[in-house]
Formats: C-alpha cells, sequence, structure tokens
C-alpha cells in the first residue's frame, strides 16, 4: 500500500497562522509544531525534575509534534473566531476530529494503531494534552512578545490575554518556563552571545 500521509502532513508548511493578523514574522504550522513539540519537551522535562511528576516526556513530544496537523484539512482557525460563540467551537471540534480521522485513515493500517495514540486528540492521554496545551499557549505568548517588540501593535491585546492566562495557570513548569527561558526571547543574537 502506497501511503500520501507523509506527503499530505507536509503541506502544513504551507499554512500561515495569525491569519486575521498583520504579521511582522510570518509563522507557519510546521514551523510552531516543532516550537510547540520542543516547548513540550522542556515542561514535561520540568514536572518530572523539580515538581515530582512522573510524564512520559517522548509520548507527549510525539503527540505535540502532530497536534495541529489536522490543519492541513482545515485550515488555522483564527482563536477570536474559534472560540467566537459555544457554537462555533463545538463545530469546528467536531471538524477537527473528523479531519483527524481521514488523516489517520491516509496511514498503512498496520500502523493506525500506532499513530492513533498521538493523533487523536480523544486518545491522548489528559495529562499530556494539558502538557501540550500549555506549550502552544507559551509558544503563542512568544510569538505575540515578538510582533509587540517589532512595533507591531496588532498583536497587543492578544500578548496581554495570553499573558494573563499563563499567570493564571496552576501548572508550576510554566511559570518555571517563563522565568527561566522566556527573557531570553527578547534578546538579539549578538546579545545571546556576550552571556
Amino acid at each position: 500500500m502506497k501511503s500520501h500521509f507523509y506527503a499530505y502532513i507536509s503541506k502544513t508548511r504551507w499554512l500561515q497562522r495569525w491569519g486575521l493578523k498583520r504579521n511582522t514574522v510570518v509563522e507557519n504550522v510546521m514551523e510552531h509544531s516543532w516550537e510547540v513539540a520542543t516547548i513540550s519537551h522542556a515542561l514535561g522535562l520540568i514536572r518530572n525534575r523539580y515538581f515530582g511528576g512522573t510524564l512520559d516526556v517522548n509520548a507527549i513530544v510525539v503527540a505535540a509534534m502532530y497536534h495541529d496537523c489536522s490543519e492541513v484539512i482545515t485550515g488555522d482557525m483564527p482563536s477570536p473566531i474559534k472560540y467566537h460563540s459555544a457554537e462555533i467551537t463545538r463545530a469546528y471540534q467536531s471538524i477537527e476530529r473528523q479531519a483527524e480521522q481521514e488523516l489517520l485513515s491516509l496511514l498503512p493500517e498496520d500502523l493506525q494503531d500506532d499513530y492513533e495514540t498521538v493523533m487523536i486528540e480523544d486518545k491522548i492521554p489528559k495529562e499530556h494534552r494539558v502538557v501540550i496545551k500549555a506549550a502552544d499557549t507559551i509558544s503563542a505568548y512568544l510569538k505575540c512578545q515578538m510582533e509587540v517588540s517589532a512595533g507591531n501593535s496588532e498583536f497587543s491585546k492578544a500578548a496581554e490575554d495570553i499573558k494573563r492566562k499563563l499567570e493564571a495557570t496552576d501548572l508550576p513548569e510554566v511559570g518555571y518556563f517563563l522565568e527561566t527561558f522566556s527573557p531570553s526571547y527578547s534578546l538579539t543574537l549578538d546579545e545571546l552571545l556576550k552571556t
């Protein structure tokens, strides 16, 4: 059997994020997924090392890599639209679940069970989904901060809202990541090299 699965999901490089905002630096879904995977890795390790966690960090990272693959079918829905009303949110989540199943069906049947546990939202353990969502939110916050730093006020309100959401989280690994790693994101390459 030939499978179009990887050729299909490679198209995420052409899906631009933040579609209804003017972007100083354009970000695609593939780049975003890599960043979410690396931040998820850090959050899982931080929880296990410093806060008594027993997470399967590798499983979290793999699920994070695939967390937005369904957008190759649905496109990237801007958050203000996606969460505009409960009815729109439910409808879009239903479309996302169907897109996940369609992508899964592109794989050889013998591999589908293996991919299901990292691609199908409802099959990913809840504690893994929480870490991935936190990483996704941190990634969005860092993007907003970068845009605001570049003088793009289009992202100011989103930056404030996301910062409040992160400050309200009860995940200590999020606070640790933000305190330890996020300040460096505002530095230039020259400044990074000097410290």
